[in-house]
Parts: structure tokens; sequence; C-alpha cells
């Protein structure tokens, strides 16, 4: 479409041209062309840079080329969004910040990094409370979560959409082996994200030792050195990562879904027009189910990529550590109002 669009413009551009010179050659011959003719001004399109900080071939990458591919078209090439993954423009805390400050425009980074710029984020990311990833697509897609988001603009950001790679997992060395039970995981050194709400999470699902925040990129080395004993996270980005090499045992403990928000600089927003901002937003909900299906074809071949790669995949005791975290669900749903209300929205759909 982006093709076809230039393509038509070009084709203006040179019938004009084409035009302008049978006037010069017999001016007086030439009839007055109608004001509703003149042609159309070639268009200049604004490139939003989004970062991200894993593969092209995440299905998130992908939801932000479908999303660029269809803001182009519906601002007729006002618009459009060049992604840029495998952390090229910074780690995700690092990329927050940049769109923050105002030196980039995007970035799709984890619910625990806008959780240290809104604290009241970490409802969203707390451990076992959605029931399935079905259940969790359709908070996203409620609009219940709005008060939630609005919190982000007083920060220089607002959220446009929410995703989900799916279920994260707890995944263990060669040394450590598989992993069924909070006794089993008692004493284990694993990565989590950067937010409290994940390192007490941690802390609870290993009998008293805290998560280890380390950024996505470090991962892999400190597994591989023992400087960890494993990290957690959805299959296809343990794929994605070849975190298999070093952490060959996935055992399947099921513990958050954690969201991934599509987060713009206000000032970016607000440069366009009221349509094309409406044009973009409703885009970004679009994409949730998009995105949401996505994932839902590819979990089942991550799975068999993993096996294919000689990763053993254990069923986990999820009860149990279920029981371990349920205190800290309780307290970050009743932190305040807002916390509350979020709780609330997330059950009623269930």
């Amino acid at each position: 479409m982006k093709k076809v669009l230039a393509l038509v413009l070009a084709l203006c551009m040179v019938f004009a041209l084409c035009a302008c010179g049978a006037k010069e050659e017999a001016p007086a011959a030439a009839p007055a062309a109608p004001a509703g003719d003149a042609p159309a001004a070639a268009v200049e399109t604004k490139v939003f840079k989004c970062a991200f900080n894993q593969t092209a071939t995440n299905p998130e990458a992908l939801t932000l080329e479908w999303i660029g591919d269809r803001l182009y078209e519906a601002t007729e090439g006002r618009y459009d969004i060049e992604v840029y993954p495998d952390a090229q423009l910074g780690d995700q805390a690092q990329t927050l910040e940049q769109v923050v400050m105002g030196t980039l425009d995007m970035a799709l980074v984890a619910n625990s990094i806008v959780e240290t710029y809104c604290s009241d984020f970490a409802i969203l990311g707390t451990p076992y409370v959605y029931d399935s990833i079905e259940h969790q697509q359709k908070v996203f897609e409620s609009g219940k979560l709005a008060d939630l988001y609005a919190l982000t603009e007083a920060q220089g950001f607002t959220i446009l959409a929410n995703y989900s790679l799916g279920a994260r997992n707890l995944y263990t060395n060669e040394k450590v082996g598989a992993v069924t039970t909070p006794e089993q995981a008692a004493g284990l050194k694993i990565r989590v994200m950067g937010s409290d709400t994940c390192i007490k999470m941690m802390g609870l699902m290993t009998g008293g030792t805290d998560g280890v925040a380390m950024a996505q990129g470090d991962v892999y080395s400190a597994i591989q050195t023992g400087t960890l004993d494993g990290a957690e996270n959805n299959i296809i980005t343990y794929v994605d990562l070849v975190q298999y090499v070093v952490a060959p045992y996935y055992n399947l403990t099921g513990h958050l879904m954690i969201p991934d928000e599509l987060c713009i600089a206000n000032d970016v927003l607000a440069s366009m027009s009221e349509e094309d901002q409406a044009a973009f937003k409703q885009i970004c909900n679009e994409s949730i189910a998009y995105m949401f299906g996505l994932c839902a074809e590819l979990r089942a071949d991550y799975e068999a990529k993993a096996l294919e790669q000689g990763v053993t995949i254990t069923e986990a005791d999820v009860p149990a550590f279920q029981a371990a975290c349920a205190d800290l669900i309780t307290d970050v749903a009743n932190r305040n109002d807002m916390t509350k209300s979020v709780y609330e929205a997330i059950l009623s759909c269930r």
C-alpha cells in the first residue's frame, strides 16, 4: 500500500510537469485548468522511531510493523513507524527514559519499567492475577484501565496499548535441573525484571532469596558463568534469545503474564491532528487482538522448537507457587484506591 501511494504521487508530479511543458510551448492555446484540478502536493511522511529490546521476528515487533502499515494507510502517508529491535537504542529502562526526555518517539517496554514511573502499575504485573491468557486479553481490551493509563501522562508519556507474550515460567541450568515446587526452588538465584514486585515475588517463590534484577542482554552470560541459576520468561522470548543453551530446564510455573506497554512521548502524540490521533489510537486498540492472536499461533510452535533443542519441559505444582504468592497479591491490590479499582476491574473480566 505504501508503494502504491508513492507511485500515485509520483505519477501526479509527472503529469504536472508534462502539463507545465505544454503550456510553455503553446501558451495561447492552453485552456486554463480548473482550480479543482491542481496537482496534489507531495506528502511528507513523519516516521516515529520505536525501540524494542527483542528480535525483529518477535510477535510484538511484528505487531509494531502491522501498526505502522495501517497508520501510514489511515493518514494517507503522513505517519509511519520504524522499529529498532534487539535493544539497538538501549535497554528498556534507557529507551523509556529517552521517551520521557523527548529524544525518542516511542518504546515498547515491560510493565515493570513503567512501574518505576507509576507504582500503581504493579497491580498489572502481580503474580497469578490473571486466570488465563484469554482473561488477560479481555482486561486489556475492556477500556477499564483508562484511569490507570492516565497516570503516565504527568511523567511525559502516554500508553497506547498493552500486550503479553503469554505466561512466564521458571527456567534453570543443568546443575539445578527441573524445579517443580517452592521447596526445589529454595535458595536459587533467578533473574527477574527490575521492579520491586518482581523481586519480592521471586523471594516468595524461592523461600526467601529475592530475585536478581538484571537487563535482558546480560542474562545469558550470567547463567553461563554461574552468577545466576536461571531466569523466568515466556516460551517465545526464551527460545528467541536461545537461553535454552545455558538453561535447558523449562518449568511450567505460570507465575506471571507480564504486560508490555506501548508508550509514546506526549509531545509526539500532541503534534498529530485530532483526526490522526484518533486513527492512531484506534489502530493501536485493534492491534491488541492481532498480537494476542499471533502469539496464540506461535506458542505451540515455540514449545516444539524448544523440545527439538533438547529442552526438558516440566509441569510444576502451580497451586503451591500460588499459595506462596498470595500475600503479595493482597498487598499490591490494597495499596490505594487506584490499585483496588484496577484489581476489581481485572476480577470483573474473569
